[in-house]
């Protein structure tokens, strides 16, 4: 016995109907035989199907569908009213049909309504039956002659011949050479009936009120020495005749079909039905099928998608679309005056070619909700989203659902439905980017996976959806001033995330910072910046007698295209008593402060060209504005920068003595002014630009004070002594001006102190080293690290000297000085090293000078190798260092 709800089976018409369930049939393999009552089972086959009037073919659904003649090979028919066929269903796990399962079917069909001539167009044979009346031999029809006239027949079988009429000629053969053909002839109690394959070599095609008819013209003839009996056994099927648009397709059927229809002025139509899976419609309109005929075509049309067919997606050639499919037939009776009546069913299984249906990706995305929201669709029921990739990242639909995105399907009244992604634009799989002033564009890129129809074909679709709103504030920055430094505090939203901060072309960074010489700090909401007023980048507007207006910018720039998009600038007035200001188009501008034991008279103060005078001047400042070009100022060249120097005086008034004419009681007074340029900026001449990202910078300047007053030792006589950081002890390669040097706290920094253009047998000492964290001579705390020329061992910084050889740098050893300072606590995050230096030479030494004792290797004192000794004292500086985590360098 079949597992229930295996098999369906009914009798329709004069057709036996079998349906097998597809989803007991999963994963399997079956196969169908004939139970012939006499010769056993016959498997089933496509040759033995369109001789024997069977077809083995599959429903819109999928399911199996095998489908039989009553008047088929095999079949048993009784009294041509009652008819049985046995069927054997095998079912096996495996493709060689290996341990099969036989299921034995019967079926049963009762048919007795025939008309004289019966024709079936199937889908892979043409059948025609007669109803053969046979003149009696006496009206006397005895019970014996009754129950002899079937063995009559079959001995009359033997008789038949078939005669076939095609554009080639006639051909006449017997019973068995048409079986020989794929024919099938045979006869019953009351019919005589022809089965024939379609395209025979004994078949042609017509065209019939432009549908391709195929047919065979043929006449059964039945010869005995008393009767000739002929039988027109012609039969014609359409081939073609349907049509397709984008909403319908159309099943047309000539209504009159010339070779079946002799005598067209008798033609008279009595009934057309048509039905789907073999079921009739009475009224086809409830189902918005249309049925429509006239003298020449039946036409059916049935919507795309309409019900009783199936609309299935499908995948061809990477696209989504669907096929549509629908089982028909039509049953047409007429009647015409050489035959009393026809009944025509033509039974035919049509589909639709693929039609693409692109399927669209709608953006409801809701801006105010920072909510993408996609509907992708419209997609067919047969359609199923198994996965999502977000980014490039993949997600199953329950691992999409645990990380916050919301996945759900929309129905449509016309069983359509399309599948809704929600992501927030937080989420971190969607893409951010900083666009135009204040907006972002959030961007979901988005790759479905889905398995399309009954076959699960996994089909893959990707999407790309944007969205931009106005959420980024841009940032203020708030600016003000002490009496030494300019502010900016910059919220810290956004910074290195959207936008950077720039002084003029360079990116304000750590480093930046640092090599400035400027400090930073944040909190929790801003970044504080502070810039001294002598400091790299400041600009200075407008600069008078112990008056500056100094400006600072910062450009606040986008990350990926530097468009700049506000400056950040802080302006305040500053009084200062003493500075230099070295501006980009050349000029020098000077505020000095003169503190002398006596007293000096400032307007008669001067440059080198005496003819240069102070612009403004009062008891202890005066104030100097002089071009490089002008007043005696020299330049040379110094690693990569241009030096411009000049000096300021003071013109002593003579006195008229005794004896010697030229007492005087001023004191001798020069100040060094030096202005620093970087060799490959051009000096703008004229107006100076307010645009730090095109303007040149301005030089640094520095002032070095000489007097010959001893109560006043922190004012030096000006020395031709420079120093230098080297990179490491062997005094080789040393760190360029205006360069960061970064070092870490355990790393000493190497100090070279040179003495130029003096005599060989002078000598340069060290006298007292300390170190600070800022240039400023008085600056406190200090560590000192030299006192009198002796090394200090200090719990914060130590120094060490260096001895020192002849070598390709060194002419003279006696005129350098080498330290190594070492950092034993790390006290600051800058430090700059100072160091007051004197010169010896070898012609008198004073009772003070710091010439007379020296610091042996063993600490002790000992005194200047030499007759005598004159003292030359100078004052050098080098920084600033930063002591900076490893990771920074």
């Amino acid at each position: 016995m079949a597992p229930p709800g295996f098999v369906e089976s009914t009798c329709r018409s004069r057709i036996f109907w079998m349906k097998l369930n597809k989803h007991l049939l999963q994963g399997k393999f079956f196969q169908l035989e004939i139970n012939d009552p006499y010769a056993g089972p016959i498997l089933l086959d496509e040759k033995l199907a369109s001789r024997c009037g069977y077809v083995l073919s599959e429903d819109v659904w999928g399911n199996p569908v095998f489908r039989a003649s009553v008047l088929g090979c095999h079949v048993t028919n009784e009294a041509d009213e009652l008819f049985s066929l046995t069927v054997n269903i095998k079912v096996s796990s495996f493709s060689s049909m290996r341990a099969a399962v036989t299921y034995t079917y019967p079926m049963y069909c009762s048919y007795s309504s025939w008309a004289s001539r019966e024709i079936v167009c199937e889908e892979n044979y043409m059948e025609v039956s007669v109803k053969t009346d046979v003149p009696a031999v006496s009206n006397d029809y005895t019970v014996a002659w009754m129950s002899a006239l079937p063995e009559t027949q079959n001995v009359a079988y033997q008789l038949w011949q078939l005669m076939f009429v095609s554009p080639s000629g006639r051909k006449r053969i017997t019973v068995s050479d048409a079986g020989k053909l794929g024919y099938s002839f045979n006869n019953t109690l009351s019919r005589v009936y022809l089965r024939a394959p379609y395209h025979s070599n004994e078949s042609d095609v017509s065209l019939v009120s432009g549908v391709n008819m195929n047919m065979v013209t043929s006449t059964s003839m039945y010869r005995q020495r008393w009767l000739l009996l002929l039988i027109d056994t012609t039969v014609s099927c359409p081939v073609d005749g349907i049509s397709f648009t984008d909403t319908a397709l159309t099943w047309t059927v000539p209504s009159i079909i010339p070779t079946l229809v002799v005598q067209e002025s008798t033609f008279l139509s009595k009934n057309i039905l048509m039905g789907v899976d073999g079921q009739v419609i009475v009224n086809p309109e409830e189902k918005n099928y249309l049925l429509e005929h006239n003298e020449t075509h039946i036409g059916i049309t049935i919507p795309i998608g309409a019900e009783g067919g199936q609309l299935k997606s499908s995948i061809s050639g990477g696209v989504y679309g669907a096929i549509y499919s629908i089982d028909l037939f039509l049953e047409h009776t007429w009647t015409v005056a050489d035959w009393q009546t026809t009944k025509y069913t033509v039974i035919r299984s049509i589909t639709t070619p693929f039609m693409p249906q692109i399927p669209t990706v709608t953006n409801n995305t809701l801006p105010e909700e920072r909510l993408f929201n996609i509907a992708f669709g419209r997609f067919l029921p047969d359609v199923s989203l198994v996965a999502i990739t977000i980014g490039n990242v993949p997600f199953t639909l329950r691992e999409a659902q645990h990380h916050g995105f919301r996945i759900y399907e929309t129905p449509f009244s016309n069983r359509m439905k399309e599948f809704i992604l929600e992501v927030s634009f937080d989420d971190p799989y969607v893409l951010k980017e900083y666009v135009n002033r204040n907006e972002t564009k959030y961007t979901l890129l988005v790759n479905y996976t889905l398995s399309v129809g009954p076959e699960m074909t996994l089909w893959y679709h990707s999407a790309e959806v944007e969205c931009v709103i106005a959420d980024i504030e841009l940032p203020e920055a708030v600016g003000y001033c002490d009496e030494e430094n300019l502010y900016l505090a910059i919220p810290t939203f956004g910074l290195h995330q959207y936008w950077n901060l720039y002084l003029g072309n360079k990116l304000l960074n750590r480093l930046v910072v640092l090599t400035n010489g400027y400090l930073a700090a944040t909190n929790s909401t801003h970044l504080i910046l502070q810039i001294p007023l002598f400091a790299t980048g400041v600009i200075y507007e407008d600069v008078s007698f112990q008056k500056i207006k100094a400006r600072f910018d910062v450009a606040l720039r986008k990350v990926r295209t530097m468009e700049t998009l506000q400056m950040f600038s802080v302006s305040c007035n500053f009084n200062s008593s003493a500075f230099i200001i070295c501006h980009p188009d050349g000029t020098i501008l000077v505020s000095a402060q003169m503190k002398t034991v006596p007293a000096i008279d400032m307007s008669k103060t001067k440059l080198r060209d005496s003819s240069c005078k102070p612009r403004e001047y009062n008891e202890g400042h005066a104030f100097f504005k002089f071009h490089i070009t002008t007043c005696g100022t020299s330049a040379r060249f110094e690693g990569d920068h241009i030096v411009y120097e000049n000096e300021i005086s003071y013109e002593k008034e003579t006195l008229p003595g005794q004896s010697v004419p030229t007492v005087t009681r001023d004191p001798d007074y020069r100040l060094t002014v030096l202005c620093y340029y970087r060799a490959k900026e051009t000096l703008v001449l004229g107006a100076f630009t307010s645009d730090p990202s095109t303007s040149t910078p301005f030089g640094s300047g520095t002032m070095v004070a000489r007097s010959n007053t001893a109560a006043y030792r922190r004012t030096r006589q000006a020395l031709n002594v420079i120093s230098r950081v080297s990179k490491d002890d062997s005094f080789v390669e040393f760190y360029e001006p205006n360069v960061a040097i970064l070092k870490r706290p355990v790393e000493p920094v190497f100090l070279e102190v040179e003495m130029k253009d003096e005599s060989p047998d002078a000598e340069l000492y060290l006298e007292n080293c300390w170190v600070t964290g800022s240039l400023d001579f008085n600056n406190t705390p200090r560590w000192n690290i030299t006192v009198d020329g002796c090394e200090i061992k200090g719990s914060e910084y130590v120094a060490e000297v260096c001895p020192v050889a002849v070598g390709p740098r060194v002419r003279h050893p006696s005129h350098f000085k080498r330290l190594a300072v070492r950092t034993l606590a790390h006290r600051l995050e800058q430090m700059y090293v100072h160091c007051l230096v004197s010169v010896c030479s070898p012609t008198s030494i004073l009772p003070a000078s710091p010439c007379r004792e020296q610091c042996s290797s063993s600490k002790a004192r000992k005194a200047f190798p030499g007759h005598h000794a004159a003292s030359l004292q100078g004052y050098v500086l080098a920084g600033p260092v930063w002591i900076v985590d490893p990771e920074l360098r």
